[in-house]
């Protein structure tokens, strides 16, 4: 069955079917890695915040329509993007995790009304809640020890940032030492560098006095300023700090949100005034829309308000997803449009053949941001908008790896313009490219692919971006034009072929080191970089295999459930009943479906797929994930939820579990430790006792797990 990859941009994510969504998030999810990947580490972002945050809202969408398809490469289980190699890296004590988004009233309805299902509060309980600007700027983390400034870094992937303490250190807003004596013997505030809008046009001034290269916004500049591998730079430059929560904390000063932040006003740590607690959706947005009012008047750029439930206990409570609170949101501001020429439209091939439009404009700025192309999505897309070479478009930075071709402006239509013809061969290998038919609808799928498979360059060339991409194995010096110009000249086939590059050198191809532009050190740097990828976590590994569907999250869900490769491959490999019995075992894990199954399936079904990954297990140690994880007597249990809990809602009993080490399931099988049975458990509860499960109250969960 063809399953879609390829985003039906036109549709309504109501009007959907379950196969187009599968497809439609798997294509979301590579694009925001590509937007992760420009924003947070190479700090050149391709949209603007409004571009990334539609994308993210159309995923968000799909995903709740189909819960059980939650697990699709879902972006909503990450943050960030992995430290760059210019910098040490620190390990967060606790994960720097992003914030989710709302874009209208009813989100902000919906944030409240989830905050109180979770907790379980009655209508009348007021949520008190604390509503601040958020700034455009780079997160950063600094660590006190004492009262000193230990370390600082910026967010990294979340998990793991960059060492940029010397240059934090430069920042005038920042504080070496804290000012009271009642500071904790640890505390780690986390803020945004940012840079003023002044300041901002004078460093562009001096830059342009020089000869020099300037900045495109202050979001920008501050984080090219903050990254640079001289503090003296940094110094130089005009860079300001607000806090507006912590991390690692040995004590907080206070019960409220509200508290922590006047402590740190205390402690002589900037924090922005412009901050209010309210006790009402109502009063939410009345802040939001005076501040959207005063937003070109202020002093410095801001994309949106940020919310966050002040008690601290229910913060607790509540917790986090994989990549965000449960506690806070943003409430971004809309997208901006602008008008341009659309000069051509180019073809780009991807590495599952997936042939995509691209309108290449005339450069135009949008936002701060100067845009030079524009995704068309697919054939009916450019058909249904009538689009065409020469005509005046409408572009919006709202929904893609590049911005968004809006609509045609007709009235500015040159004479002749004739309709644009979608080719049926691949521009880059000439094999035909066709449009599968689902057998089950009959429908033409939306994308267009190369039928040339292997032999295509472009697809296998696309393969090994994906494989050293940096949210796979991440290998520094090997980037996207070294991987196309090492697969021209034969030193490139296969992942495996990587890590022979050394070991081959010069065997069927000239020495790297007497390439042009090469040499003895970078070839030996190049080398050094493989070398240390040769042990690599199992989920980066999985991730790195380019499967569909097998995104950043779902490779974490397999890599913590199997451990190890051949645990994996002994389940996908498996036959008869015991097959049906690994199957049911995977799609028990939580945040699993079909999808997923199907894809591991039909890649492992493929003879040169399992010779390729054989070929490259044999030149690699594959390591266990590192879980942030609460050691307890539950951790690598096996865990099921059924019925009415009274202390706990579900979402918050699941996200105890988690954070416990317990693996949470959604159906009950022969390798399931405990069933946790609130009032009216059903068919769950009967066939935990027809196999013999441990069956718990919630009393006696929470006392297993010490939360009686």
């Amino acid at each position: 069955m063809a399953k879609r990859k390829e985003a039906l941009r036109e549709q309504s994510v109501d009007d959907l079917s379950k196969d187009e969504a599968v497809e439609e998030l798997a294509h979301l999810a590579g694009e925001i890695d590509t937007h992760d990947e420009a924003y947070y580490r190479d700090d050149a972002p391709i949209v603007s915040d409004a571009a990334y945050d539609a994308l993210r809202q159309r995923h968000k969408a799909l995903e709740a329509r189909f819960p059980d398809l939650v697990s699709a490469s879902s972006p909503s289980q990450r943050v960030g993007a992995a430290p760059s190699e210019k910098f040490a890296k620190i390990t967060h004590a606790k994960a720097m995790l992003s914030l989710d988004n709302a874009f209208d009233a009813d989100d902000v309805h919906d944030f409240v009304a989830r905050v109180r299902r979770f907790l379980a509060l009655d209508t009348d309980e007021p949520i008190a809640l604390v509503a601040e600007p958020k700034l455009d700027g780079l997160s950063a983390s600094l660590r006190y020890e004492g009262g000193r400034l230990k370390h600082g870094a910026t967010r990294g992937d979340g998990r793991v940032g960059e060492d940029v303490t010397r240059n934090l250190m430069t920042v005038p807003d920042i504080p070496q030492r804290l000012a009271g004596k009642r500071v904790p013997d640890v505390f780690e505030i986390r803020g945004e560098v940012f840079m003023s809008h002044a300041d901002f046009s004078a460093l562009n001034a001096r830059q342009e006095a020089e000869d020099k290269p300037t900045f495109a916004n202050p979001r920008n500049a501050a984080a090219g300023s903050l990254r640079q591998l001289d503090p003296s730079i940094t110094e130089a430059r005009p860079l300001r700090f607000y806090a507006h929560g912590w991390g690692d904390a040995s004590a907080v000063p206070g019960t409220t949100q509200t508290d922590v932040l006047t402590a740190l006003e205390g402690w002589g740590v900037p924090v922005n005034s412009q901050r209010q607690r309210v006790e009402s959706v109502d009063a939410l947005l009345a802040f939001y829309a005076e501040l959207m009012g005063q937003r070109a008047q202020l002093p410095y750029d801001i994309d949106g308000v940020v919310y966050k439930v002040d008690r601290l206990d229910w913060q607790e409570r509540l917790g986090f997803v994989s990549r965000s609170p449960r506690w806070a949101v943003a409430h971004k501001f809309p997208p901006e449009q602008a008008m341009t020429v659309l000069e051509r439209i180019d073809i780009q091939v991807g590495r599952t053949g997936a042939l995509t439009p691209v309108a290449k404009l005339v450069p135009i700025t949008v936002g701060g941001v100067v845009v030079s192309n524009a995704t068309l999505h697919n054939e009916d897309e450019i058909a249904r908008k009538d689009v065409r070479p020469g005509d005046t478009v409408i572009i919006q930075r709202a929904g893609d790896v590049i911005p968004q071709v809006v609509s045609v402006v007709m009235d500015k239509r040159p004479p002749g313009t004739e309709p644009f013809q979608f080719p049926d061969r691949c521009p880059v290998c000439d094999s035909l490219a066709v449009r599968e038919t689902d057998p089950l609808t009959g429908r033409a799928d939306v994308v267009r692919r190369c039928t040339g498979g292997l032999i295509c360059p472009a697809q296998a060339i696309e393969r090994l971006r994906h494989f050293v991409s940096r949210n796979a194995f991440d290998i520094e010096g090997l980037g996207a034009k070294q991987v196309a110009a090492f697969w021209e000249e034969g030193r490139l086939r296969t992942p495996a072929d990587i890590f022979r590059l050394e070991r081959l050198d010069g065997q069927d191809t000239g020495p790297l080191a007497d390439k042009e532009g090469w040499g003895t050190q970078s070839a030996a740097n190049l080398f050094r970089a493989i070398e240390e990828r040769r042990t690599i976590a199992f989920d980066r590994f999985l991730y790195g295999l380019g499967i569909r569907h097998i995104g950043q999250t779902t490779a974490r869900l397999l890599a913590g459930h199997f451990e190890t490769p051949d645990r994996l491959l002994a389940a996908l490999g498996a036959e008869g009943q015991h097959k049906e019995e690994a199957q049911a075992d995977l799609l028990a894990i939580d945040g699993i479906g079909q999808a997923v199954l199907n894809a591991l399936d039909s890649f492992f079904a493929e003879p040169h797929n399992r010779d390729a990954v054989a070929d490259l297990l044999s030149e690699l140690t594959i390591e266990p994930i590192e879980n942030d994880i609460e050691e307890s007597a539950v951790t690598g249990k096996t865990v099921v939820f059924t019925g009415k809990l009274e202390r706990l809602s579900r979402n918050e009993a699941k996200a105890q579990a988690e954070t416990l080490g317990a693996k949470v399931a959604g159906s009950v099988s022969a390798k399931t430790d405990y069933l946790v049975a609130g009032a009216d458990a059903g068919s769950k509860l009967t066939k935990a006792k027809d196999l013999g499960v441990t069956v718990l109250t919630e009393d006696a969960w929470l006392k297993l797990i010490g939360r009686a």
